[in-house]
């Protein structure tokens, strides 16, 4: 790392702010992500991760749902969607929705993670009918369902408020949300990479409404494509500020672009390097964020497995049938047991701890499980 002596006294301010617990402002993350190198960015980051989570590393026994790939956007970024009369294109039934929330009781799964496409000739009963089935069939299971860009269609399509929309889903059996379709929030970049998907004041809004309902949900970024070091900084900026005032996002997840079959296949797939960089980052400028997921899906495990010392306290779950990013080329395995989701964790000299998604212990005899009492983090003292 080559800094003159100012960049370097302005390297030293930062340092002595992270180790104060103070926060860091969008101009210090900007110079941040633009001059310093990935092992001191790192060492920044894992005092923060052990300050907040010590020595543990989390994660979730969980299973995927993708009900359908049709989808009205075109989103230049996504080889997940099809068309109505693509051979690539289909759409659960509810038996077969049955079938995937059975196999989910039969392996123990706490969670079910629900996304999918904008099915144009699906109304909003198909979509609530999705929850229902699965809330009727294993109440015990916690429905992580629908992300803001979903949330923003049913409003759409039902001409009716986001705050109407998710209470029908609450009342349905819907437990909380995931972060997808953030993307990248400045409009510099959104309006190439996605210009007719609902815009970041919407996702800020359907969130917004969610906590306010008392729904927690995570947060996301897509990065690796056309943005800017700006862009990712004032990404985080922007979510920092919403969890100041309510408080309701659980995890961030920043989520590396695979090329591979979508509109934007002439840019190279993020390094190592570059993952590792944007994990030490989030966990650097969200101080108000309890925990940072290294998510081995799009991550790759060898990858996964280091951000754990570079900011990251969790590997998200077994995640069992997920498809969106297989189809853009990710080679990982569609799926990790305990065991190895374990090794990966012990192998990184951190201790594996099973959680709900809501971030409870969980207490497990196969798969026989029960609820524990909070995982507490110093950001939550």
């Amino acid at each position: 790392m080559n800094l003159n002596q100012t960049e370097q006294q302005q390297l030293d301010l930062i340092t002595r702010k992270v180790e104060a617990g103070e926060r860091i402002t969008f101009d210090e993350g900007v110079f941040l992500d633009e001059k310093v190198d990935i092992l001191t960015l790192g060492a920044l980051a894992n005092q923060i991760r052990e300050r907040k989570n010590g020595n543990f590393a989390f994660y979730n026994t969980n299973i995927h749902l993708n009900p359908t790939n049709v989808c009205v956007y075109r989103c230049k970024f996504c080889a997940f969607r099809a068309d109505l009369k693509s051979p690539r294109g289909y759409t659960f039934t509810d038996d077969m929705i049955r079938e995937r929330v059975q196999e989910a009781r039969t392996t123990g799964a706490t969670e079910i993670h629900v996304v999918g496409g904008l099915h144009h000739q699906k109304k909003f009963d198909w979509y609530l009918n999705v929850v229902r089935v699965i809330h009727e069939e294993y109440p015990e299971l916690h429905i992580k369902a629908w992300t803001p860009v979903e949330i923003n269609w049913f409003s759409f399509m039902t001409k009716k408020p986001t705050r109407w929309v998710l209470e029908q889903m609450m009342e349905a059996g819907l437990s909380s949300m995931p972060g997808g379709g953030a993307e990248i929030f400045h409009p510099e970049v959104r309006e190439q990479i996605c210009e007719h998907k609902a815009d970041a004041e919407s996702w800020f809004e359907v969130h917004h409404e969610a906590h306010n309902l008392g729904l927690r949900s995570n947060a996301t970024i897509l990065y690796g494509h056309y943005e800017q070091a700006k862009h990712r900084i004032d990404h985080l900026c922007r979510l920092r500020e919403l969890q100041d005032e309510t408080g309701g996002f659980q995890t961030f997840i920043p989520l590396a672009f695979h090329p591979e079959n979508t509109g934007m296949s002439e840019i190279h797939k993020p390094s190592g390097l570059m993952d590792l960089k944007v994990i030490a980052l989030s966990r650097i400028m969200l101080d108000n964020f309890d925990h940072i997921k290294a998510y081995w899906i799009m991550l790759g495990e060898k990858t996964a497995q280091t951000a754990l010392s570079f900011g990251a306290d969790d590997l998200d779950g077994t995640v069992v049938h997920e498809l969106i990013y297989h189809d853009a080329g990710a080679k990982t395995p569609e799926g990790l047991t305990v065991e190895q989701l374990h090794r990966l964790i012990n192998e990184a000299g951190r201790i594996p701890v099973e959680r709900d998604t809501l971030y409870r212990h969980i207490v497990r005899e196969g798969a026989d499980w029960s609820v524990g009492e909070p995982i507490l983090t110093s950001a939550a003292s």
